[in-house]
């Protein structure tokens, strides 16, 4: 790994050396920049693809690798030739944005100094310990610590990852996980970004680490109650969870017991612990499906048993309390899900008895059970809400707050009986807060607030939502944030963001990052738009499979609906998205080019057609009923006629800046490249066209704190280039 790194470099440099001819000494922005500079020309190489009587031609095919291609000490020649042209792109990239390199710099350090950097967490208490994450000073990691029944106890370090990252470009530490005798810690550790986690093992008492080291898992395990049986999840070639495991401390990981096997592509599984630790779960999900496997965690020989068959289209999940399952399901066409009650040992659908109805109007997303309360977690016309109430059913009441637009949530509830409930809450001008909550008295304890160093001052923001009626009559919400004094017209730049898949809900919340942008002018907007699940679960029925196309016409309405209210105008109007998000930019950027002044796509997910077709690919499996099987044919005419690889034209296009991550195993590198290839060859327009990869890095982009901020810096810095700023306004 370290030969190809080392060879990337190498090529990279090389390649800026050999067209140092093209650099230009005077930039006013990248638009001029790039008028002196020969962009990368991607070789063509013809490959069809043939089904339901259509052929396809990918002339970018080739960029392709697999994973032993690029994990490869010595790359081969196609190797060779897909990273010299991710280098090339991201040397053009570099030159063309030369002009901006202290701009970028002072950007990050701007940001970076707004961040507390010696700062921890608010602690939480679980079987006798206060569990703590902290930062210190300099340091791109955390440090996991705990302490002994209070926080005045001596502090104890379970994992500074500052020191277990040390020669790794990346390095994740995932799903920490502690025996019920509090002695052993459990964790994931990985070092490639492509999510793919080694389990390792830790005593407590000693500090010693175990020679345990089991390898190809999800980074998560559940402990038995013996302290030394635990079950783990393993991953395919696709890297999609399939097999659950049974380990034993001290044993050969070789040994391990196959406990279950999820033979069905389209479902993943994990395996956990419910909240009172008397039963492991298995679970098994797919986009509307679920399954349950439990076991009596006191008998971690024992077998685990169905809870109820899975179902097409019978969506659940479960909690345990006090001899009963509450199940919350959308069984008998409870849309926006209801909560259901049976006997521990009458478990099948059947013996499932309702105990909260379903409300047309409310969204009940998730429940929190304490001993003498219920917490409900709810959308109610957009916003979330906590719903509490009392087991006896003698009270119900709503925290109740005074922003017309903010997200609160139950947070770290690891204790059953106790009456106060730990949440977090934050607006578009609030920073995140986290408040004890007293469900009896209905004190609430701001226990910690986010600060945000410099001069910042809530009071000089302020937010908005807004209500934008789509083509199609339906109403969808916007919010959106911008400093005091700031004059909405044709020429305030605003920045509209949007993600819309999944079910996914892109709540109003706090950034201190992007008080960059709203401090230099800039509006920034959150378009809640059909696909999430922001004004109930139809909202995401209404925005996947073959009503997918609703939510690129909807961030579509929201931007013309703020360019003609004059928030803004097309030439200032910007675009951005990530992930299936990208998918969203890639689209609106075909449907309606002209409305936007740029466009910045990260890890976009824009070939979606040939992916879909591909079942070797992480996560496609897994998504059939999230965009279709283009196996179908009404799927496969459908999802081509959005798919933003296959519908690009000869055409003008906004200036777009495009992300990806050489490792990233969800949305694989070479969807962007060729995308971007294409719009080189296709696009009428001299705007700029900039592809940035992360040679060393996945989807989430860098490991570290700060590292990942150096991108965001980089993103921001092309938005205000394109927005008309000049350097002498960068430093006002």
């Amino acid at each position: 790994m370290r030969k190809l790194f080392l060879w990337l470099i190498l090529s990279a440099c090389l390649w800026a050396c050999e067209n140092n001819e093209n650099t230009m000494t005077s930039k006013e922005n990248i638009s001029t920049a790039i008028s002196g500079l020969e962009a990368p020309a991607a070789k063509k190489e013809s490959y069809e693809m043939t089904i339901h009587g259509d052929t396809r031609n990918d002339p970018y095919y080739w960029m392709k690798l697999s994973d032993e291609q690029k994990n490869a000490e010595s790359p081969d020649d196609s190797t060779k030739a897909v990273v010299e042209y991710l280098n090339a792109e991201n040397a053009y990239t570099d030159k063309a944005t030369e002009h901006l390199s202290t701009f970028k710099e002072e950007l990050f350090e701007e940001i970076k100094s707004r961040i507390k950097q010696t700062d921890m967490s608010v602690p939480y208490k679980d079987n006798g310990y206060y569990y703590i994450t902290r930062y210190e000073e300099g340091n791109e990691y955390p440090i996991y610590s705990r302490k002994k029944g209070n926080l005045e106890a001596s502090e104890e370090v379970m994992l500074n990852v500052n020191e277990m990252a040390e020669g790794f470009d990346f390095f994740q530490v995932g799903g920490r996980t502690i025996s019920s005798n509090n002695q052993i810690l459990a964790y994931g550790e990985d070092t490639l970004s492509r999510r793919i986690y080694t389990l390792k093992f830790k005593n407590l008492v000693t500090g010693e680490m175990l020679p345990d080291q089991i390898e190809n898992t999800t980074g998560y395990c559940a402990w038995a109650n013996d302290n030394k049986t635990l079950f783990y999840a393993r991953k395919d070639e696709a890297l999609r969870p399939f097999k659950i495991f049974r380990h034993v401390l001290g044993t050969n990981p070789s040994t391990d017991v196959e406990i279950f096997h999820e033979k069905d592509e389209t479902f993943n599984i994990y395996v956990g612990k419910e909240k009172s630790k008397k039963y492991l779960i298995i679970g098994s999900y797919a986009t509307v499906s679920n399954e349950y496997h439990i076991l009596d965690a006191n008998d971690p020989l024992g077998e685990f048993k169905v809870f109820t068959p899975r179902e097409r289209d019978l969506e659940h999940s479960i909690n345990y309390y006090d001899g009963n399952w509450y199940v919350l399901t959308n069984k008998d066409k409870a849309t926006n899900f209801k909560l259901m009650k049976c006997d521990e040992k009458s478990t099948n659908k059947n013996d499932w008895k309702e105990f909260i109805e379903h409300r047309p109007n409310v969204l009940l997303s998730d429940v929190d059970i304490f001993k003498d309360h219920l917490v409900l977690s709810e959308r109610v016309e957009g916003n979330t809400a906590l719903n509490i109430k009392r087991w006896d059913n003698s009270e119900s009441h709503y925290l109740e707050f005074k922003e017309n637009a903010y997200s609160v949530y139950s947070s770290v509830n690891p204790q059953y009986d106790t009456d106060v409930l730990r949440i977090s809450y934050t607006s578009m001008t609030t920073p995140r807060s986290t408040f004890d909550y007293n469900m009896n008295t209905k004190d609430r304890e701001l226990l910690k607030q986010q600060e945000v160093l410099g001069s910042f001052d809530q009071e000089n923001y302020v937010s908005e939502k807004i209500m934008v009626t789509a083509r199609d009559g339906v109403k969808v919400p916007v919010s959106l944030v911008h400093r005091k004094g700031i004059e909405k017209g044709p020429d305030t730049p605003l920045l509209l963001y949007a993600y819309g898949s999944y079910g996914s809900s892109m709540d109003p919340y706090f950034s201190s990052v992007r008080l960059s942008l709203l401090d230099r002018g800039f509006i920034y907007a959150i378009a809640h738009i059909r696909g999430g699940q922001e004004m109930g679960r139809q909202w995401y029925e209404d925005g996947k499979m073959l009503k997918k196309k609703n939510t690129f016409k909807d961030f579509i309405d929201c931007g013309e609906y703020l360019v003609k209210n004059n928030y803004t105008s097309s030439e200032k109007l910007f675009a951005m998205g990530g992930s299936a998000g990208g998918l969203l930019m890639g689209a609106i950027m075909n449907m309606k080019p002209e409305l936007w002044k740029g466009v910045v796509a990260a890890v976009p997910f824009v070939d979606v057609v040939t992916t879909m077709l591909d079942e070797t690919i992480p996560l496609t499996t897994g998504e059939f009923d999230e965009w279709g099987n283009p196996k179908d044919k009404e799927y496969y005419d459908y999802i081509k006629s959005y798919s933003p690889y296959d519908n690009v034209e000869k055409k003008d296009y906004p200036a777009t800046l495009v992300t990806t991550g050489y490792f990233d195993s969800q949305v694989q590198y070479w969807e962007p490249a060729k995308w971007v290839a294409k719009l080189r060859e296709y696009k009428t327009d001299d705007n700029p066209l900039l592809l940035k990869t992360n040679m060393e890095a996945g989807h989430g982009g860098n490991s570290g704190r700060f590292a990942r901020l150096k991108e965001v810096a980089f993103e921001y810095a092309f938005l205000l280039d394109q927005a008309g700023w000049n350097e002498a306004e960068f430093k006002n």
